[in-house]
């Protein structure tokens, strides 16, 4: 309803210095709805470990530390609901203000700004290399890559924005029911 106001910039670089606090978010955003303390702290140990499952000195490590100190600071901030009794764990709309500050991979495993900056330039040289008359390149009218690129653009910027559970307006739609 109310909007809580922005967490100064200093204390989101305190609150995403920590890697499981990172994780803790990107985990939450792809499963919005509650989940417990348990489930949570397997994925971020699985991703920490690299397999799934991770050894269990590792998952209780993650448990214990999520429970003693990362979720009650981002519960602190308003960014999780966190029931330490039941062991529930929820994001709150307001964490995903920082969503900006953190650079999501997407399916094809590179980052989101990567992906951006190959899409820009590849439409560039390709633009440039048909204005060159370049072999199989001097074929095609600069307008179509110039046109393909942008409609790769605005698709993929599409899907970032809606696609997937993590999607940037579902969960902002999803935060204000």
């Amino acid at each position: 309803m109310f909007s809580h106001a922005p967490i100064p910039e200093s204390d989101v670089h305190h609150l995403l210095s920590n890697a499981r606090r990172r994780e803790t978010l990107a985990a939450l955003w792809r499963r919005p709805e509650e989940v417990t303390l348990r489930e949570l702290s397997e994925l971020i140990a699985a991703a920490e470990a690299g397999v799934t499952p991770a050894p269990r000195p590792l998952r209780e490590s993650v448990y214990n530390a999520l429970h003693q100190t990362h979720l009650p600071k981002l519960q602190a901030f308003g960014l999780v609901d966190y029931d330490p009794d039941r062991k529930l764990v929820r994001p709150r709309p307001e964490s995903r203000q920082l969503h900006r500050y953190m650079d999501t991979v997407n399916g094809l495993g590179v980052t989101w700004g990567e992906y951006y900056r190959a899409l820009g330039i590849g439409g560039l040289c390709s633009v440039v290399a048909s204005l060159a008359d370049l072999p199989v390149f001097g074929a095609v009218d600069p307008l179509v890559f110039a046109s393909g690129s942008l409609a790769v653009f605005a698709l993929s910027t599409g899907y970032q924005l809606l696609g997937g559970r993590g999607g940037r307006l579902r969960g902002l739609v999803n935060g204000l029911r």
